[in-house]
């Protein structure tokens, strides 16, 4: 396949984010430049807070043995990617990073990663066969590894209890189907309209935690197999979509109030009875003040056989896993190499679990996560594995140009439900021009 030196990135770039409305393009010109001076100390980037102190602590141990100092450094979401854009088009760049789905191939076909096909090779301890297939999947491009992967996620029901009990509502249960969380969504709505409670919220950019859920549980699709063609305006999809618009909606606040305060800080602050959630996020609702009051419960599945109980195939999860990465002029590859096998070992990923940072990547090693957090179940983020259907959050070259439209051009729906139909369908055909600029 056509490589693309790091001025075609930057340019490439640009063009991404110039269409989904973000920021300033990079400046182009030179290679990519590394920020570490010397070998015995490297320089990592991550985007969660939550998760520092678990990988400052696992970073911490390796360097005990290993002699080189590990520095990670948070940075928020949006300058994280403006950061890494600069780094492709003549910047520094950290010597390890994370990597996103959304991202990973712009960055891969860039030559602004380490092929780690050599490293791979020449580690005995690493085999990608102990890793999720699909994760391993979504860092390889033109037949080469370029990341080593970090974790997986599933996604589960957070529910406030003090709600529900104020209302006199059950608890939702692991046979809760989505009709079952429409009606108590509604309920919660009416018992709580003097108090201004919602009985669930769901933002326009909540896809993998939100609604991409009910479209592949609903039989839908947001693109096909061969990222080729849009699945919005499927029949099955705008059911999906449909009902969210007809069920859910109503029983959410208001558009403009879920986009100012976002869903999650809603349920922080008691005005939200329960919503779909990641296990990436656990750790937020864990170290809240009302943690004594939040519980989860496995996602709810779409009853397509209509008989009252969970099918095979009928409960579905969007999963997905980050991936560490190394900059491909780091000024030690090898040692950067090194530290990223770590984090990626089994012994790394059993205590990435243990000390509650996310659930792992090497199979078999999530199990702990579970009992990192004292007094709050998490038993439903690793049940759905078994009890339901894991589906790859969608991804193409140029996934946050389409997933930017979702962000915007569902808004005009969920403010007025009537339209979704039609919003699906012109965000297919908006989808589609996008796809095909890919190829």
């Amino acid at each position: 396949m056509k490589r693309l030196t790091a001025l075609g990135l930057a340019a490439m770039i640009a063009v991404s984010l110039s269409a989904c409305g973000s920021g300033d393009s990079a400046q182009s010109g030179g290679s990519t430049a590394n920020s570490s001076a010397s070998a015995d100390e490297l320089q990592a980037a991550i985007w969660d807070n939550n998760q520092l102190d678990g990988l400052q602590r696992i970073a911490d141990e390796w360097s005990e043995t290993s002699g080189v100092k590990v520095n990670i450094e948070v940075i928020t979401w949006t300058e994280y990617w403006t950061l890494l854009e600069a780094g492709a088009s003549g910047g520094e760049l950290p010597d390890v990073f994370w990597m996103h789905i959304n991202e990973a191939e712009k960055y891969m076909a860039g030559d602004v990663l380490l092929n780690l096909d050599e490293y791979i090779a020449a580690d005995e301890t690493m085999d990608m066969n102990n890793y999720y297939d699909g994760i391993v999947g979504l860092y390889q491009y033109d037949g080469s590894q370029y990341a080593i992967p970090k974790d997986h996620d599933t996604i589960a029901l957070l529910y406030n209890k003090e709600i529900f009990d104020r209302y006199g509502i059950e608890y939702p249960t692991d046979d809760w189907d989505w009709e079952k969380y429409a009606e108590v969504a509604a309920e919660i709505t009416e018992a709580g309209k003097d108090d201004g409670v919602f009985g669930t919220a769901m933002n326009t950019d909540d896809g993998q935690d939100g609604y991409y859920n009910l479209i592949y549980g609903f039989g839908g699709e947001l693109l096909n197999e061969e990222k080729t063609e849009s699945g919005m305006d499927s029949e099955e999809t705008i059911e999906a979509m449909t009902w969210i618009g007809d069920k859910l909606i109503p029983s959410m606040p208001a558009q403009d109030v879920m986009t100012e305060s976002n869903p999650d800080n809603l349920f922080l602050s008691g005005t939200v009875g329960m919503m779909l959630q990641g296990s990436w996020m656990v750790n937020t609702f864990y170290q809240s003040e009302n943690a004594e009051y939040y519980a989860w419960a496995q996602i709810p599945y779409a009853d397509q056989n209509g008989n009252g109980s969970c099918d095979a195939g009928e409960r579905i999860s969007l999963y997905n896993g980050l991936g560490w990465a190394i900059a491909a002029n780091t000024a030690d590859p090898q040692t950067a190499y090194d530290l990223v096998a770590a984090f990626g070992s089994e012994e790394g990923q059993k205590k990435q679990a243990e000390y509650g940072v996310t659930m792992a990547a090497f199979k078999g090693c999530s199990d702990s996560f579970v009992a990192a957090f004292e007094g709050m179940d998490l038993t439903p983020f690793l049940e759905v594995e078994e009890n339901g259907t894991l589906i790859q959050h969608p991804y193409s070259r140029y996934t946050t140009q389409w997933e930017g439209a979702f962000t915007t051009d569902l808004v005009p729906a969920w403010q007025d439900p009537s339209i979704m139909e039609q919003t699906c369908v012109d965000i297919a055909e908006k989808m589609n021009d996008i796809l095909a600029s890919e190829n």
